[in-house]
């Protein structure tokens, strides 16, 4: 199938994150005075990218304005606001951030990528769609699960494979974890491959165990739908588009999310709450025996991994980037300027 080209324009503004931090008392982060700072710093960014923002609305005139929720989405999204532009927002995570809870308030339309009882948002103006996903990610075959362990360079094919992935930095606790547990998996008839992330990556690859059927990359550059599609197991952070995409893929998943992320955490605890998938929290995974006792335990009850697969696998909305779409062209539709 052939993907049309289209060049889209890209625009700079100024905005700040106003960090918080999950689970830390409100009166230590009031002393820790380098982030205070820092932060009154970004509240005059964001009324710069605010003004930024009405100049460029104003000069383009668009029907709708399309927000994420990252922190550059709070004076573009103010700014629209302001000019009478109809809003659409989108949140990928159970545990929306500051910039979504605030324009969440007034947009016209509010995508989730969670069931709605997971959000404080208004109902009246706020649709399940799941999050927009590649649609290569989809549940692979066993001929194509099989061809995609060989692609990795894996060839006793028939045994299971666990795919570790921490993130694009990594996570220490799931790199401690595997290599406590590493011995004792591929004894136990495993494949193992293990994306450290490009920062602990020198120090896992020479600490490892040197075993042709364990593999350690620093990232997966392209492709990630073949090392995952790949796996009997996964491991992975409680980051939201991913969760998505091995929902999608149907894969029977352990969850660590990262204990500082509150966004994560609530990622991970729906699922756990809807038996589809596995969740273990830093501490006891950076041990490794709590990571080895979990993948034991789900690739032996045959019967409980596959319902929770399946269970996991209703979560993925295929059609979620065309109901998106029909959300933003019905806001901006009978637009005048």
């Amino acid at each position: 199938m052939n993907h049309a080209t289209v060049s889209v324009p890209v625009h700079v503004i100024h905005a700040g994150k106003l960090r918080r931090y999950y689970g830390v008392p409100l009166w230590k982060q009031l002393l820790d005075i380098p982030t205070v700072l820092r932060n009154i710093r970004d509240v005059f960014l964001i009324g710069i990218g605010f003004v930024e923002s009405l100049w460029l609305l104003a000069r383009s005139k668009p029907d709708v304005v399309f927000a994420k929720g990252g922190y550059v989405c709070l004076p573009l999204g103010y700014a629209a606001r302001a000019l009478g532009i109809p809003l659409v927002i989108h949140d990928s995570d159970t545990r929306p951030g500051l910039t979504n809870r605030q324009l969440g308030r007034f947009a016209n339309a509010i995508a989730t990528g969670s069931p709605l009882d997971n959000y404080d948002y208004p109902e009246d103006r706020s649709v399940y769609t799941g999050v927009p996903i590649d649609k290569a990610f989809h549940p692979f075959t066993r001929e194509e699960q099989q061809k995609a362990k060989h692609v990795l360079g894996f060839t006793d094919l028939k045994k299971p494979l666990v795919v570790f992935v921490g993130g694009g930095l990594g996570a220490e606790s799931i790199n401690s974890g595997v290599l406590t547990s590493a011995q004792r998996l591929l004894n136990r008839g495993f494949l193992l491959y293990h994306v450290t992330g490009k920062k602990h990556y020198s120090a896992v690859k020479s600490s490892a165990v040197k075993h042709a059927e364990y593999m350690v990359v620093d990232f997966v550059y392209k492709d990630m739908v073949t090392v995952l599609g790949a796996a009997d197991i996964v491991v992975s952070r409680g980051s939201a588009t991913f969760l998505q995409e091995l929902a999608a893929l149907g894969k029977p998943t352990i969850i660590v999310p990262a204990s500082h992320l509150g966004d994560q955490v609530k990622n991970a605890r729906v699922y756990e709450e809807a038996s589809s998938a596995v969740v273990l929290d830093d501490a006891s995974v950076r041990e490794g025996d709590a990571l080895l006792q979990a993948i034991t335990e789900l690739w032996r009850e045959e019967s409980t991994r596959q319902a929770m697969a399946k269970r996991f696998r209703t979560f993925a909305k295929d059609d979620a980037a065309t109901v998106v779409a029909k959300l933003v062209l019905k806001a901006g539709k009978g637009r005048t300027h």
